[in-house]
């Protein structure tokens, strides 16, 4: 499996820096969720870690060697990216799409290969899409097509997984669903994953660690029970939660909260 590392990461664009000096550690076969106010660095960290943004300084590491020395298809097989409402052609087949995710195993002038298509298959039924292939992404629900997105990804056969914010925009049943299908993919198949999330208390039920940012730094990381405090919310948040304790995972979770 693949270790990932930020060392005294500078982040940022032009002359506005986002994230300062930044230090981080992904513990591997978890899921991590990036948490924080909106403007606090979650999604730049994430675009760095996948290697589509350079740090102004710093480097992110993996396995030990400098994520920036690899090539795009090297990055690509062994980190698979998914932005926050990706898109495609709504005329694009299901299969196709994930297809798209082998693209770091094919070489020039080449179609799919019989090993291309085994993994398209088995990406498939692991995102729960079996039976659907044959159909537009204009054709699917928001569900559907969040996991479809998924396979594709899921296609690349990385061992660490990046998405932002993957439950946006969907209803709280699907939101559900691809959280638990991320567990699954976590527990099954030990993918390292690591998500924006803002739903708190999906974040402390779902997540091995929460990495809590504020103003371009982590202020708080650790597991659930140790970081989603009425301090941390109060701190980072700038609200007053009342706290008690999921019945369902016993992790902590959100009573009430007022600013």
């Amino acid at each position: 499996m693949a270790k990932l590392v930020g060392k005294d990461l500078v982040i940022g664009y032009r002359q506005q820096v986002i994230i300062k000096q930044l230090n981080v550690v992904f513990p591997e076969h978890e899921i991590i969720g990036l948490i924080g106010p909106n403007g606090s660095g979650k999604s730049t960290l994430l675009n760095v870690l996948s290697g589509f943004r350079q740090p102004k300084a710093g480097v992110v590491e993996l396995d030990g060697q400098k994520l920036s020395d690899l090539a795009p298809k090297q990055r690509a097989q062994k980190i698979a990216s998914l932005p926050q409402n990706p898109s495609a052609p709504m005329d694009t087949l299901v299969r196709d799409l994930v297809g798209y995710g082998r693209y770091a195993y094919q070489k020039p002038l080449q179609g799919l290969q019989k090993t291309d298509q085994v993994a398209i298959n088995t990406a498939l039924e692991q995102a729960g899409m079996v039976g659907l292939e044959q159909r537009t992404i204009k054709n699917l629900s928001g569900g559907q097509r969040q996991r479809a997105f998924i396979a594709m990804i899921l296609a690349q056969n990385s061992d660490i997984l990046l998405l932002d914010e993957p439950t946006s925009s969907l209803d709280l049943m699907h939101q559900l669903e691809i959280l638990k299908l991320l567990r699954q993919l976590n527990q099954k198949l030990h993918k390292t994953i690591i998500l924006v999330i803002h739903d708190l208390n999906q974040a402390a039920r779902f997540c091995d660690t929460l990495l809590c940012l504020r103003a371009g730094k982590v202020r708080y990381q650790g597991a659930p029970s140790k970081v989603f405090t009425e301090q941390m919310l109060a701190e980072v948040f700038q609200i007053h939660a009342k706290m008690g304790i999921d019945p369902l995972t016993k992790q902590p979770m959100i009573l009430s909260y007022d600013i």
